[in-house]
This record gives C-alpha cells, structure tokens and sequence, in this order.
C-alpha cells in the first residue's frame, strides 16, 4: 500500500508542478470563476463547448498543490466529454473524496487518476481544495454568473 501511496503523491506534485491546460482558453463560450476563502484557492475555468461536448478546457488561478493538481486532472478527465458524462465524474469524483475515511475507495477504473486525490478525505479542510475546480466546472457548465464560493 505503501507504493501505491507513494505512486498517488507522485502523481499529484507532477500536475502541482507541471499543470495540464493551465493558460487562459481564447474563443471560450463558457467561465466560472471559483475561490475558497479559507485557504485562499482562486480558480478560473475555460471551457469551449462543441454542442453537448467539451471541445477544449483550461484553468488558471492559484492555490495550494491539492487545488492545482485537481484542476489539472480534472482537465485532463473532462476534456472532450459530454456535459452529462462530466456531470457524472464530477458526482463520482466528488463521492469519493467525501466518502467516510473507513470506507474503501472503491477500485473505479472510470476515475483514472483522480484516484490519487482519495487521500484528501482524511483531510476535511483539504476537500474543499480538492473540489474547488469541479464545482467551478459545474458552474461552467451550467453558464452559471454568480462566482462559487467553498466555505
């Protein structure tokens, strides 16, 4: 278990490090602007949509190394879906990280690596970090106008 802990640290201070689709997204028909106001996590998504489907995805903001890295795969793993399939990683996504720590994360290959973000739930301040990104998604998505705060 120790290897595999070590494998999900790796893989989140690669996308702290070396964030994917971290830049300003020109020609984006959609944005949501997020912030956390306990640790200071601010989070802009891009999103240009092609009908139903997220044709391209970007973020940009600041914040912690759990808020970078979850923004950054969560690009990775929304990119080119359909606003319903989205939704529904968001759901499992978010289920997971805010699943009680005695309860096995359970060994869905749907979630690829935001599996290594199952830690964070031993951490309740740090799930806010964690789903910071994706709530701003969902916003996105619904051309929400009002910012989203995680308190």
């Amino acid at each position: 278990m120790s290897d595999l802990s070590d494998l999900y640290q790796e893989v989140i201070l690669d996308h702290n490090r070396r964030p994917r689709n971290f830049h300003t997204l020109a020609g984006a028909d959609r944005r949501a602007h997020g912030h956390n106001p306990l640790c200071g996590d601010r989070v802009t998504v891009f999103l240009k949509m092609d009908g139903d489907r997220i044709g391209d995805i970007a973020f940009e903001g600041s914040g912690c190394a759990i808020s970078k890295a979850s923004a950054s795969l969560m690009t990775e793993a929304v990119k080119g879906e359909t606003t319903d399939d989205a939704l529904a990683i968001f759901d499992r996504f978010h289920a997971m990280i805010t699943a009680p720590t005695d309860v096995p994360v359970e060994d869905d290959e749907s979630l690829g690596k935001l599996v290594s973000l199952a830690g964070v739930r031993s951490f309740p301040v740090r799930v806010k970090c964690a789903s910071l990104a994706w709530h701003t998604l969902k916003a996105a998505l619904a051309s929400a106008a009002d910012p989203v705060v995680t308190k």
